[in-house]
C-alpha cells in the first residue's frame, strides 16, 4: 500500500468527520438521508432558526456533503455522494432508529453529550 496516498485519504476523512462532529449537522443530514428537504422543512422538523439551518447546510454544501437542487425560489438539499449516505444510514441505524422522541427534543439531547 501506498503510504503518501494512504496518509492523504486519512486526512480526507479527518476532514469529513470534522464536518460531521456536530449535532446540528447530523441532524440535518440525517433529516436528507431518505428525502431531499428545503431549508423551511428542515427548520420546522428540527426547530431550528431558519438563519442557522441554512448556514449549517451551507458549510456542507461547501465540503461536498450535500447538493443541492432549485425549483423556482426553492432550494432542495440531499446528501451528495454514495459515501456520505452510507456513513449516515450506519449513523441512523445505531443512533437514530427507532427513536419516538420528537426533532428537536433529539437534537438536546445529542448537543448534551
Amino acid at each position: 500500500m501506498d503510504y503518501d496516498l494512504l496518509e492523504e485519504k486519512a486526512e480526507s476523512a479527518a476532514e469529513f468527520l470534522k464536518m460531521m462532529a456536530s449535532a446540528p449537522r447530523l441532524l440535518l443530514m440525517c433529516l436528507v438521508l431518505e428525502e431531499e428537504r428545503s431549508v423551511g422543512e428542515l427548520a420546522e422538523k428540527t426547530g431550528l432558526r431558519m438563519p442557522t439551518v441554512s448556514q449549517q447546510l451551507a458549510l456542507l454544501r461547501a465540503q461536498g456533503l450535500v447538493t443541492t437542487r432549485r425549483e423556482g425560489t426553492t432550494i432542495y438539499y440531499r446528501l451528495a455522494s454514495e459515501a456520505v449516505k452510507d456513513i449516515m444510514a450506519m449513523l441512523y441505524k445505531h443512533f437514530c432508529a427507532g427513536s419516538d422522541l420528537p426533532v428537536a427534543q433529539h437534537l438536546e439531547s445529542l448537543e448534551a453529550k
